[in-house]
């Protein structure tokens, strides 16, 4: 079989035509990005947000023309709106900051895109939703199908063990007979992944049109961008960028039917945690933070951030709260202790408990062989066990139990 090249990519693409002056979006410079991987095809479509809900058969005459040019087995297009001038943003001159890259550093910005040049990311974007009045407002749920309650595991910095602990509740959650799916949104450096073994591991067509089927370990449905990129590839976007990619994510994964939906949140307080209070019916959040004052700090302007936008904060979690010598059992507070609990205290939010530093648990991350799996009935499996327990309770407060209809719920954002 010929392999499927970017002249061949962008003959087809040409043939489709923007229904507004009958050109070919690759003579209009709506081709922001192209990226193959062998005979997977992915494809970027710049558009005017004010067009988005209008242009969905156009990205379908694009992605069928991708799919039938020779070589191709799987394509993928996704339309960008981040751009207010539309197509012709795209032939606006490059910014002289970037004049000297080759790639990856214009996805998305508000200057040119040569569709010759490969990006240095692949071009996973976004549909805009119908009725969307571009990023950040009017914007309308997206339907998530038979998923009945969505947890985002954020912390208000990097280096805590959010991952860590997003996979552990996850499982902790499945072997309490709940079906779990985990989705990673940190877009920018996922690592689940590696920490679900699933390292070589690649989404595959679903029976559901225009759906792929999630990759799944230890019981759990995992979706991540670190499927489609090399592990040690950048993903160099912009926010907007960022945030189509985890909406595609979120859309077009078919996620079956689903009790929980566990999301890694990157760390901070920006776009992407705004994007998912915007766009998703986010049940509860569990703030992650090691005990130290500097790490605290940034918790609190996460917790704080989940307020704002009306998103209830299910609790605080100490992690590298402690470590234990396996040999004399002397405990040391290598980060301080019980800083999360009085944070939570003082913040008027629960606190779930604590998680020891421990090589084991970590060990466990590096190998895809998470802890609740290698020891479930450790000690650390049982705070694990212990904070899911409360989750599971404090989604029934907010959805109802399984064996009644799941309550609507969407957060109405504030910043007063």
């Amino acid at each position: 079989m010929t392999s499927p090249t970017r002249e061949t990519i962008l003959a087809a693409l040409n043939e489709v035509q923007d229904p507004i002056d009958g050109k070919g979006i690759v003579d209009k410079n709506m081709v922001q990005g192209i990226d193959i991987s062998g005979e997977n095809v992915t494809v970027m479509i710049g558009v005017d947000p004010e067009r988005g809900p209008s242009l969905e058969d156009l990205r379908q005459a694009a992605e069928r023309a991708v799919n039938g040019v020779n070589g191709v087995t799987t394509a993928r297009v996704a339309l960008t709106a981040e751009r207010s001038g539309g197509a012709k943003a795209a032939s606006a001159p490059a910014s002289p900051s970037h004049a000297g890259h080759s790639h990856g550093h214009n996805h998305g910005h508000n200057h040119s895109h040569d569709p010759a040049h490969k990006p240095a990311s692949p071009g996973i974007g976004t549909r805009p939703p119908a009725g969307a009045a571009g990023p950040g407002g009017g914007q309308r749920p997206l339907d998530l199908g038979a998923i009945r309650s969505v947890i985002t595991v954020a912390s208000g910095k990097g280096g805590v063990g959010k991952s860590t602990t997003a996979v552990n509740l996850a499982l902790s959650l499945a072997r309490q007979g709940l079906s779990v799916g985990l989705l990673d949104a940190d877009i920018y450096g996922p690592s689940l992944p590696r920490m679900m073994g699933l390292r070589t591991a690649k989404p595959t067509h679903s029976k559901k049109e225009g759906k792929i089927t999630p990759p799944s370990a230890f019981g759990v449905k995992i979706m991540s961008i670190g499927f489609m990129i090399d592990e040690e590839q950048p993903v160099i976007w912009r926010g907007p960028m960022a945030m189509g990619a985890l909406e595609q994510l979120l859309r077009d994964t078919d996620w079956g039917e689903l009790d929980v939906l566990v999301v890694d949140m990157p760390p901070g307080t920006g776009d992407i945690q705004l994007s998912m209070a915007q766009r998703v019916p986010v049940t509860g959040a569990v703030i992650v933070s090691t005990p130290q004052d500097v790490a605290l700090l940034d918790a609190r302007k996460g917790l704080n951030m989940f307020r704002k936008v009306n998103v209830p904060i299910f609790g605080l979690i100490e992690n590298m709260s402690y470590y234990q010598c396996p040999n004399c059992g002397h405990v040391d507070h290598v980060f301080d202790h019980g800083g999360a609990h009085k944070a939570a205290d003082e913040l008027g939010v629960p606190f779930l408990g604590e998680i020891p530093l421990d090589l084991k648990i970590r060990l466990g991350a590096d190998e895809g062989k998470p802890i609740i799996e290698t020891d479930p009935d450790g000690a650390h499996s049982k705070a694990y066990a212990n904070i899911a327990r409360q989750i599971a309770a404090s989604i029934d407060e907010q959805v109802g139990p399984k064996t009644k209809p799941k309550k609507s719920l969407f957060p109405k954002i504030s910043f007063r």
